[in-house]
C-alpha cells in the first residue's frame, strides 16, 4: 500500500504564492527639514530584507538626508521611521547599532587611528560591562579585514591609506558590527573609476554573499543600475519613482528628474540600462 502524500498547508501553500519579504526599514509620510527648510515631504519608502536599493537623484533632492534619517541620525519633524516595524527615534541606540551600520560620505577617524583598531570600533555595540572584550570579538575584526582583503593594512594608519582603501576599512568596520543592514551614502564619492567599482564589488559581495540588506545613496546612474536590485529616484524632496532600474531609467524620467536629454541602452557587459547623456534640458 503507497503512503499517502503530505500535503502543503497555509495560505501560502494553497496559492502557490511565497510569502513576501519581511520590511526591515520603512518611512511613513516622513518630513525632514534644517530649520524652517523642509527638505523631504511627506515620502513613503519601504526596504526589505535582503534587498540592494540606491537613491538616486539630482543634487539637493534629499537623498543624503533620507538617508540619514533612516539610520537615526535626523530626528523627522514629520512622520515615522520604522526599524523591523518599531520607531527607530525610540529604540535604544545600542540595538539600533546591532542590526544597522550607517557609513557616512565622508567619515573621519582619529589621527593615527590604525585599520585594526578602527575595524575593533565596530563591536563596541557588543561591549558592556558585563561582557568585555573576548576572543570571539577579536575573531570577528580578523575575518572583517580577510573578508574585505584588507588585513595585510591592519597595522597602517587610516589617515595613509589611499580612498579606495580607507572606504575598505570603514566596511570592513561596518562588518565587525555584525550589522545586517547596511546604509552607505555615496561611498564612491572623490574615488576614479577602477576604485568605484571595487568599492561597489565589495558592496555587492556582502549583498550576495552575506545576504546584507543595502541601501546606497548614488551619483552615477549606470553604476547604480549595474548593482542595484531597485532604485528610487527622488526630485525636490520627493520619490517620483521605485522599481527595478529598467522600470525606473527611462528617457521620460531623465528628462523630468534630471533634466537630461539622453539614451537608455543596454550595458553590453551585464544588460542593465545603460544612460548616455544627449544634452542637459534647459527649463524655461
Amino acid at each position: 500500500m503507497t503512503a499517502p502524500t503530505s500535503t502543503p498547508t497555509g495560505a501560502a501553500a494553497v496559492s502557490g504564492v511565497e510569502p513576501a519579504p519581511r520590511v526591515r526599514l520603512a518611512a511613513e509620510r516622513v518630513r525632514l527639514a534644517y530649520g524652517d527648510k523642509v527638505v523631504v515631504d511627506d515620502l513613503d519608502l519601504q526596504l526589505t530584507e535582503g534587498s540592494f536599493t540606491a537613491i538616486v537623484g539630482p543634487n539637493g533632492c534629499g537623498k543624503s538626508t533620507l538617508l540619514r534619517a533612516l539610520g537615526r541620525l535626523l530626528r523627522p519633524t514629520g512622520g515615522t521611521v520604522l526599524l523591523d516595524g518599531r520607531a527607530i527615534t525610540s529604540t535604544p541606540t545600542r540595538e539600533v547599532a546591532k542590526v544597522l551600520g550607517l557609513l557616512p560620505q565622508t567619515p573621519l577617524a582619529p589621527e593615527g587611528l590604525t585599520v585594526a583598531d578602527l575595524v575593533a570600533r565596530g563591536r563596541h555595540p557588543h561591549q558592556s560591562w558585563l561582557r568585555q572584550w573576548s576572543g570571539d570579538d577579536e575573531a570577528v575584526v580578523t575575518e572583517a579585514l580577510t573578508w574585505t582583503d584588507m588585513a595585510d593594512l591592519a597595522d597602517a594608519p587610516v589617515d595613509a591609506l589611499s580612498g579606495g582603501q580607507r572606504q575598505r576599512a570603514w566596511i570592513s568596520m561596518a562588518l565587525a558590527q555584525g550589522t545586517d543592514l547596511l546604509l552607505l551614502d555615496e561611498p564612491t564619492t572623490y574615488l576614479d573609476l577602477a576604485h568605484q567599482v571595487d568599492v561597489l564589488e565589495l558592496v555587492g559581495r556582502l549583498h550576495a554573499e552575506l545576504g546584507r540588506t543595502v541601501v546606497v545613496v548614488l551619483h552615477d546612474l549606470n553604476l547604480a543600475a549595474r548593482y542595484a536590485e531597485r532604485l528610487v529616484a527622488m526630485k525636490d524632496g520627493v520619490l517620483v519613482a521605485s522599481g527595478t532600474p529598467a522600470e525606473v531609467l527611462t528617457e521620460q524620467l531623465l528628462a523630468d528628474v534630471f533634466e537630461l536629454e539622453a539614451r537608455v541602452v543596454p550595458d553590453p557587459v551585464t544588460g542593465t540600462p545603460m544612460v548616455v547623456p544627449v544634452r542637459r534640458l534647459r527649463r524655461t
